[in-house]
C-alpha cells in the first residue's frame, strides 16, 4: 500500500519524514472531573491554529482508579469527543490512543471510525489497545484472553476499513454479505498503542506503526532498533512509523535544563528543542506529548505553538 492511498492525517502527522507535534486532551484535565467544554474546545482550536499536527484521546470505559496517584479519569467517550473537536479545528488530526478492541465490537469501531473520518475530512488515526484495566474484562462479558480476542478482533476491523476489494468481499462471508460502511476511499491508519499483549513481530505485519512510551533515550533508542528488525522481518522492510508519548512539563524558562519525569520530562524550550532533534535522528516520527504541571496549559500550547513547532519541519526522521 503506498502512501498515497492514506488519509490526510496519515500525510500530516505520521508520513511527513520530519518529527511531528500532538497533544493529547482534555488538555486541562480535573481529576474526578469531566472536561470542561467550552475550555477544551477553545484550546483544540487554538491549537490547531498555530500548527499542531494532532489531538489525542483516552478511551476509558470504566472509570476505575489507576497509577500511583489513584486517578479517576472520566472522560467522554472518545469518538464522540474527537467528533467535538474536529467541529472546532480545522487541519488537526484526530486520534485515538487506544480504542480498547476487546471491549468492542469491531464493527462498531469501524463504523465509528469511517464516521469520524469522513465529517472530519479524513483527519482520523485509530490507535488501538487491548486494555490495562483488568477490572473492565468482566463487566464487559470478555471470558476469552484478550491477547487473542484482540487479534480476531483487529482482522475483522481491518477488513472492515480496508480500501482492497478482496478483503471487503472475504469480510462480507461473515457478515452475511451486508458491510458497516461503504468502502473507503481513502485508508485509516491503525495503530498498536502499547504492547497490546502482542509480539512487536505481530504489530509490524498487521498495523500501520507503533506507539509506544517514553523510555530515557538509550533504551528507546533500542526499542526503535527492535522496531526495524520486526519490520525487516514481518513487513518486507517498509517503513513504517513510530511514536512516542511524552509526559510534559514545559517549564516558563526557556533555559530550565531537562529534568526526568515518571514517563516523561520537565524542561524550557530549547532544552525540549534538543531532545526532540535527537529523537528525531533516532527515528521518532510523532510525539504525542501530556501537559501537565501547574503552569497554566494555555501557556504552554502558546509556546508550543511559537517556539517549538516551526522549527520541527528541519527535523528529519531517521
Amino acid at each position: 500500500m503506498t502512501d498515497t492511498a492514506y488519509n490526510h492525517a496519515w500525510h500530516r502527522v505520521l508520513g511527513a519524514r520530519h518529527l511531528t507535534l500532538g497533544l493529547m486532551t482534555p488538555l486541562a484535565r480535573a481529576s474526578g472531573a469531566p472536561a470542561d467544554i467550552a475550555r477544551e474546545t477553545a484550546l483544540a482550536a487554538r491549537a490547531d491554529a498555530l500548527g499542531i499536527a494532532a489531538l489525542w484521546t483516552r478511551d476509558v470505559p470504566l472509570i476505575v482508579p489507576q497509577g500511583s496517584t489513584r486517578e479517576a479519569a472520566v472522560l467522554d467517550d472518545p469518538f464522540i469527543w474527537l467528533t467535538l473537536l474536529a467541529g472546532a479545528t480545522a487541519s488537526a488530526a484526530l486520534g485515538t490512543a487506544a480504542a480498547v478492541l476487546p471491549l468492542r465490537h469491531p464493527l462498531h469501531v469501524a463504523k465509528a471510525a469511517w464516521s469520524l473520518d469522513r465529517l472530519s475530512g479524513g483527519r482520523f488515526i485509530l490507535g488501538l489497545g487491548s486494555g490495562d484495566r483488568p477490572e473492565e474484562l468482566a463487566p464487559f462479558g470478555v471470558d476469552s484472553a484478550p491477547e487473542v480476542l484482540f487479534r480476531e478482533r483487529w482482522q475483522t476491523l481491518a477488513a472492515a476499513l480496508s480500501t482492497d476489494a478482496q478483503a471487503r468481499a472475504d469480510l462480507l462471508e461473515d457478515t452475511g454479505g451486508h458491510a458497516p460502511t461503504p468502502a473507503p476511499t481513502a485508508r485509516i491508519p491503525l495503530l498498536a498503542v502499547g504492547t497490546a499483549r502482542q509480539s512487536l513481530q505481530w504489530i509490524a505485519a498487521h498495523a500501520d506503526g507503533w506507539a509506544t512510551y517514553h523510555r530515557e533515550e538509550a533504551r528507546q533508542q533500542g526499542r526503535i532498533a527492535l522496531w526495524q528488525r520486526a519490520l525487516e522481518e514481518r513487513a518486507g522492510g517498509v517503513a513504517k512509523p513510530f511514536v512516542q508519548s511524552l509526559q510534559l512539563e514545559l517549564l516558563a524558562d526557556p533555559d530550565a535544563p531537562a529534568e526526568a519525569l515518571e514517563l516523561g520530562l520537565r524542561a524550557g524550550r530549547r532544552a525540549l528543542l534538543g531532545y526532540f532533534e535527537r529523537m528525531a535522528a533516532l527515528g521518532v516520527a510523532h510525539m504525542l506529548v501530556n501537559l501537565q504541571g501547574p503552569r497554566p496549559v494555555e501557556e504552554q500550547v502558546e509556546e508550543l505553538g511559537r517556539e517549538i513547532v516551526p522549527r520541527l519541519p528541519t527535523l528529519t526522521v531517521r
